[in-house]
Order: C-alpha cells, then sequence, then structure tokens
C-alpha cells in the first residue's frame, strides 16, 4: 500500500541502514499501481504457464467467489454469476484460438454477449443494474432513469461487438489493438457524455 512504500521516514531509515545494495521505491505503490502489477503478473503467467493454466485458475475464482458468497451472504449476488459466464466464454476463445482469429474475436463475442444480456434483462426480466445497485446496498435511480440508460450502454457494447468483428476479420493488430484499448474508452466516454444529457433531458420529461 501506498502507505508503507511511500514512508519517506522509514525509507530514509533503511537506506541509512545499508541493508541492501540498491533501493527502488514503486512511484505509484497504491491504488494506482494495481495496473502495474496486473501487468507483471501476467507477464510471469504467460511466461511461464500455459494459456489453460490460466483459464482453470481464473474459472476456479470464478466458482469460488460464487461458492463463498453463496455459504456466507446466503445468496448470489449477479454480479458474480455474470462475471463466471463472461470468464466461461473468453476462456473457451483463449483455448480455441491462443494469438489466432479466435483470440481476436474476444471483444466482438464480450461486446455482443453483455449487450444481449442486457437488453433481455431491461425488457425481458429484472433490472441489471436496478438489481445490481440494490444488491450493493445502495439506492437504485428512478426507473425512468435507470432503465433507458442499461438499453443505451446494451446498445453500446452490442454495436461495439458487431464492430470489432470487422476489425477482426478486416484490419491489422495494430488497429484491431488500438480499437480493443484505447479506441474503446474513447468510444466509452463519448457516450458518457452523451448520456449525461439524455439523463437531464429524461429528467424534465
Amino acid at each position: 500500500a501506498g502507505g508503507v512504500a511511500l514512508n519517506c521516514v522509514a525509507n530514509g531509515k533503511i537506506l541509512k541502514e545499508k541493508i541492501f545494495d540498491n533501493i527502488w521505491i514503486q512511484p505509484a505503490s497504491g491504488d494506482a499501481g494495481g495496473s502495474l502489477g496486473a501487468a507483471l503478473a501476467y507477464w510471469y503467467l504467460e511466461s511461464h504457464y500455459s494459456v489453460r493454466i490460466a483459464v482453470i485458475g481464473g474459472l476456479s475464482l470464478a466458482v469460488l467467489e460464487i461458492f463463498l458468497e453463496k455459504i456466507f451472504l446466503k445468496k448470489v449476488h449477479q454480479i458474480s454469476v455474470a462475471n463466471f459466464f463472461l470468464i466461461l466464454i473468453l476462456s473457451t476463445l483463449s483455448v480455441l484460438g491462443d494469438e489466432g482469429l479466435w483470440f481476436r474475436l474476444q471483444p466482438s463475442v464480450t461486446g455482443v454477449a453483455i449487450g444481449l444480456f442486457l437488453f433481455y434483462k431491461s425488457y425481458f426480466s429484472s433490472s441489471f443494474f436496478k438489481t445490481m445497485m440494490l444488491e450493493m446496498g445502495q439506492k437504485s435511480l428512478p426507473d425512468k432513469l435507470i432503465i433507458p440508460m442499461e438499453r443505451d450502454v446494451a446498445l453500446l457494447f452490442l454495436i461495439y461487438g458487431l464492430w470489432m468483428i470487422y476489425v477482426a476479420l478486416n484490419l491489422s493488430t495494430s488497429e484491431w489493438l488500438f480499437y480493443k484499448t484505447a479506441g474503446f474508452y474513447l468510444i466509452f466516454f463519448v457516450f458518457m457524455v452523451v448520456e449525461f444529457f439524455l439523463m437531464r433531458r429524461r429528467l424534465r420529461v
């Protein structure tokens, strides 16, 4: 945690004691360093273990999460179930494709699956967003706001998933990587700005 690693007094004493030849303090040692830790962990696992080991580990943790929720909370949160099926889909594609076409289709399958799931929940079942907020102990937004927002998010993911099919089949790997990472974040940012104004409009109706 940052409170320990960035403790200047403690680090100064360690340096003066000359216990170590060299000391390097990770500058983003708080929550911001989580992404660096995840990248290092991914690099280590990819270098030393096969994709199937990662698949087994991911599915095992997802099943364990559901099992512990059932034991201690007496219920399983929808987000945990959704997380399990998402990991299952991505794991299957990873095993099938490794670095080939199936691997490149991961974002498209994820986008289409999330979009269709949210459409189903908002039209034919209870709102996923609303249920998730209630399960976390937070007050849900009014139906006139949260359900249209959920459908907008569903449409975003569905369109993104279909677009990524085209990208995987027709564009280069560097272009695919852009739309999988920075491109998606840029699209999502624009979406959130538009959604903000749509929610304000819905409040006035």
